[in-house]
């Protein structure tokens, strides 16, 4: 008799779930999803609506195991204890690899090498066991990584069981219990629902207007109402990335077909940079820019900026969008990443930190290798510093998304949304505004914060150049295949990389 438990982690879905395939004809099939306290509270790095999103999505997953005559079983505690148990009883585990990190990882290197454990790695990335002592990956997985990546998206998707036997292991927990016990009660808006059905949905929606897709990537106030929105389930595996590429492969030709789908390598790509070196999401990957700026913390800069009261309209908007919805897009994950390391000089982990727990869609592969990347703590990346006042003027000119998020500027010309501390005292008193007052002056100095930015990284750069000499830098770092450096961000907002460009 074989009796397998389906151990589910980032893949809630029955649909291209490479465990649970495998598994389907066995005698005994116990899908299991394990509820980690360590991930609630204060040191969960995870704000309620993720929470929530995560449970919306465990409970479409059980529906999904109901109609197939199982059911998910929740236990809740540490999973290498409760794997462990089951291990012992003689239970089989299957499991799809994730690239993870900190609590993840130290989970995997405990219950992955363990004899009767699975773990299939369908997923577009390289897993070889050769590793450094620091814990980077000892080969070189860009080789022929962008033919393996087609391959995973190019092949067929495992198909859901047809029916599935009942589930012999009861849960000791449910959503709602757990949500009781650890006080989760979301307070942003406009949070898309989780689970599979959701993410269809939105699937759906999405490839019917996917040719309005480059005109609304980088606009903050279009970007929140028309792009795909497709990540949390992408995060959390309401969907596979695999089946997101195919729907959007076939729809018609169009430059957003093309350049979803390029978002989609890159996706993967920045999965690889994490399992290649978890690394990422606790220090400079250059060991040149470890601690840049960790001396400098000013409490009151670093409050404004999280607060969204910097005094720069495009910087505090998006602030305020992220910790009152829980989504901005990748331009302005940029310009308040960078604002905070360039103009602000602060250490980025802090603010790495804070993006990542309020982010719905927060994935550490994406968040953590972004922030780094955007910052060149790699030593290859260009010192982009972003100018808030451009981006009001070239992606906000109407004030859209400004006066929703900033409403105390909400009555002042677009002219001056750009740079208020500009507007003259006449114009401010027949709107009734009173800069200073009603909306901060700005906390720095952009221009001069960008001069001594770009002249502290040009100091450290020869210093870097060397550090990339190390082999096992370099490959954390990503060169490409063709030995040339590249800036690796994801492509700019209006163009996008080749596939042969990874």
């Amino acid at each position: 008799m074989t009796d397998i438990v389906v151990w589910h982690r980032a893949d809630l879905r029955t649909v291209d779930n490479a465990a649970l395939a495998a598994a389907a004809d066995a005698d005994r099939v116990a899908p299991v999803f394990v509820v980690d306290p360590r991930y609630y509270g204060d040191d969960g790095l995870a704000c309620d609506a993720r929470l929530r999103f995560c449970h919306e999505s465990l409970r479409d997953l059980r529906r999904q195991y109901r109609d197939l005559g199982s059911d998910l079983a929740l236990l809740s505690g540490d999973p290498r204890e409760r794997l462990a148990d089951l291990l012992d009883e003689e239970w089989v585990v299957y499991c799809n690899r994730d690239a993870t990190a900190q609590r993840g990882l130290e989970r995997d290197r405990a219950l992955l090498g363990r004899e009767g454990v699975t773990a299939f790695a369908d997923d577009g990335l390289r897993w070889p066991d050769e590793r450094d002592a620091d814990g980077t990956v000892a080969v070189d997985t860009r080789e022929g990584w962008d033919e393996s990546c087609e391959a995973y998206f190019e092949r067929d998707q495992h198909p859901r069981p047809e029916s599935l036997p009942s589930n012999p292991i009861a849960s000791d927990v449910t959503v709602d219990e757990v949500e009781r016990r650890h006080g989760v009660a979301p307070e942003k808006s406009g949070v898309p629902r989780g689970g599979t059905v959701p993410g269809t949905e939105r699937l759906s929606g999405f490839v019917d207007r996917l040719g309005e897709y480059p005109g609304v990537v980088s606009p903050p106030a279009a970007a929140q109402a028309s792009s795909s929105r497709l990540s949390p389930y992408l995060k959390f595996g309401c969907l596979s990335e695999r089946q997101v590429y195919q729907r959007v492969r076939a729809a018609p030709d169009s430059r957003g077909r093309s350049m979803y789908t390029s978002r989609l390598y890159w996706n993967r790509h920045y999965h690889q940079k994490l399992a290649d070196w978890p690394g990422w999401t606790e220090r400079a990957v250059n060991p040149v820019f470890r601690g840049l700026y960790r001396d400098e913390h000013d409490a009151e800069l670093d409050r404004a900026w999280r607060e969204g009261r910097t005094g720069f309209p495009m910087v505090d908007a998006a602030m305020r969008a992220l910790t009152e919805t829980g989504y901005i897009n990748f331009r302005m994950r940029a310009l308040v990443a960078t604002f905070y390391v360039y103009v602000l000089k602060q250490w980025w982990k802090p603010g790495a930190d804070f993006m990542y727990y309020h982010l719905v869609d927060a994935d550490p592969a994406i968040n953590y290798t972004q922030w780094q990347s955007q910052c060149n703590l790699t030593g290859v990346h260009p010192v982009r510093v972003y100018d808030p006042a451009k981006q009001v003027r070239e992606y906000d000119p109407n004030g859209e998304f400004v006066r929703e998020y900033v409403p105390e500027l909400r009555e002042l010309p677009d002219e001056h949304l750009a740079r208020p501390e500009k507007t003259p005292v006449g114009v401010q008193d027949a709107c009734g505004v009173d800069i200073g007052t009603d909306y901060p002056y700005p906390v720095v100095e952009y221009d001069h914060e960008a001069a001594t930015a770009r002249a502290d990284y040009a100091a450290l750069d020869d210093r870097a150049k060397e550090a990339l000499s190390d082999p096992r830098v370099r490959r954390r770092c990503s060169f490409s295949s063709r030995g040339r450096d590249r800036t690796d961000d994801g492509g700019d907002d209006s163009g996008q990389a080749s596939l042969s460009d990874f």
